[in-house]
């Protein structure tokens, strides 16, 4: 018991070598660029790591990095902490932290974030996806009904234009899409109906079965992440390239609740990394497509619409889907309202 309270001349030796040597022995705590005290965050995520997952992966580790792992964001796959379709409940009762989820998973929690699932809106860029999204995040009515919840955005995971992969015979014109059954949600989903595809909302952790199994014949997911992370390309014959009829919304929630209650450092860091978490997101998905559309090109065959049919398709999926959703849901919140912010957002009016 002795020598534990006393550090022998051979230690202290070995300690002053390697300090001398540059190589910092000192608790991380006290290299931490932000100070504070210890405090875990638990984060709820399905599926598996993938470049939808880009934008948390980095603001876990960077998180950790400046505080010295004093304020630890852990990352729970695969629906360990609850199911995709139960992200926001989970949140509302500080089950956890912070979560992913999906707007069109559950469309009468979040109506007013239903708008980003509107078709034809004006996200051909990288700085228009962010400029909308941002600016729908700011709109009273999309704070309210989170706040409902519990829940505070932080990040959109910025989804890219959703196009199809599927089996059978590729439709290469409108009317080719009479009577498919595809995996569709929101407004996309509104849009393929118009076209009379049958639109189905399954979860994308079911889509591949149901493709397998021949229950869906086509399946949209953001282009081109998802459906290879999936495997999606596995189990169908061709892919569309350049429908993009539209995307949804994924974000990065906070409990407002656990939020409040960290210290001010840092929710200030939250704040402060918050452009390199998004930075990180959006290359991820420019990244990935370098990968995946070669290889998609050379195992399925690849469907271009001609301008004539996407015109078509625009002008009968387009503005009237987006007035009827306005319609039905004008009464319940400025729908309007949240349509021109969209808009407006990039300097255009609706």
């Amino acid at each position: 018991m002795k020598q534990s309270s006393y550090v022998s001349s051979a230690t202290l030796a070995i300690a002053v070598g390697v300090v001398s040597a540059g190589i910092a022995w000192a608790p991380a705590a006290i290299a931490a660029e932000v100070k504070g005290p210890k405090i875990k965050w638990d984060v709820s995520l399905w599926g598996k790591k993938r470049a939808f997952t880009a934008g948390v992966e980095k603001l876990s580790a960077v998180v950790k990095e400046k505080t010295g792992g004093n304020f630890n964001i852990v990352l729970h796959y695969g629906g360990a902490l609850s199911k995709s379709r139960e992200n926001l409940d989970g949140i509302s009762i500080d089950a956890f932290q912070a979560a992913m989820f999906c707007n069109f998973y559950h469309p009468k929690k979040n109506p007013a974030l239903m708008s980003l699932t509107m078709p034809f809106l004006p996200m051909s860029s990288w700085e228009n996806n962010r400029k909308i999204r941002d600016a729908v995040y700011s709109h009273p009515a999309v704070k309210k009904e989170l706040a409902r919840w519990n829940a505070m955005t932080y990040t959109s995971s910025y989804l890219p234009q959703y196009e199809f992969l599927g089996r059978g015979k590729p439709p290469t014109t409108l009317g080719d899409w009479k009577g498919l059954t595809v995996r569709a949600g929101g407004g996309v989903g509104r849009a393929m109906k118009v076209i009379g595809a049958t639109p189905t909302s399954s979860t994308a952790t079911e889509v591949y079965t149901g493709v397998q199994q021949g229950t869906m014949d086509a399946a949209s997911f953001p282009f081109t992440y998802s459906h290879v992370a999936y495997k999606i390309h596995e189990v169908t014959d061709w892919f569309t390239s350049n429908l993009s009829p539209g995307t949804s919304d994924c974000p990065v929630v906070f409990s407002i609740n656990a939020y409040k209650r960290l210290p001010a450092q840092y929710k200030k860091l939250l704040m402060d990394v918050r452009e390199g978490v998004i930075k990180a997101q959006i290359q991820a998905y420019i990244d990935i497509d370098k990968k995946n559309l070669p290889m998609l090109k050379a195992k399925l065959k690849e469907v271009r619409f001609s301008e004539t049919e996407l015109s078509k398709f625009r002008a009968a999926a387009g503005k009237p889907v987006i007035d009827k959703w306005i319609a039905e849901n004008q009464s319940k919140f400025d729908a309007k309202g949240v349509i021109d912010t969209i808009f407006a957002a990039i300097g255009r009016k609706y």
